[in-house]
């Protein structure tokens, strides 16, 4: 049987996590902005982030970005074409390519990173004591999980 404090404690997650995804998906979505700035669609710039952590397989860069190998080949297709990526043997397993950023790419995703780095304006609003608990509160939840 739950008490008058796990309910409050039940109600005060639920709207933290409904303010934290204001802030997020509303507040501080810069999806439109960057994909104007880049020219391309989000998907893309996704692509092109992981993409710039490791060269990476066709199959697995698929799975990381939960869509299917054709339509991933058509888009690594498309930044090999904008030059921002290029495919080259896969020492590993001579049937497959792996996708490696260029400098060109290295570039566009470094400008993807300083617009959807920034955060929301009314983050800079904050006190800095409110500013120093947000911090902490914030990375002990990406620790935890």
């Amino acid at each position: 049987m739950s008490t008058d404090e796990d309910v409050a404690r039940e109600d005060a997650a639920r709207r933290a996590w409904q303010n934290l995804r204001v802030l997020l998906h509303e507040r501080g979505d810069y999806r439109r902005e960057v994909t104007e700035a880049l020219g391309m669609s989000f998907f893309r710039i996704k692509a092109l982030r992981r993409i710039a952590k490791g060269p990476i397989a066709l199959r697995d860069l698929a799975e990381l970005l939960l869509t299917d190998r054709p339509y991933t080949s058509l888009v690594v297709d498309d930044l090999a074409t904008r030059g921002l990526v290029e495919r080259t043997p896969n020492p590993a397993d001579r049937r497959s390519k792996l996708v490696t950023l260029t400098e060109a790419g290295a570039e566009v995703v470094a400008e993807a990173e300083r617009i959807l780095g920034s955060p929301p304006p009314i983050v800079y609003e904050l006190p800095p004591e409110d500013l120093a608990a947000l911090d902490r509160i914030v990375a002990r939840m990406v620790e935890d999980s």
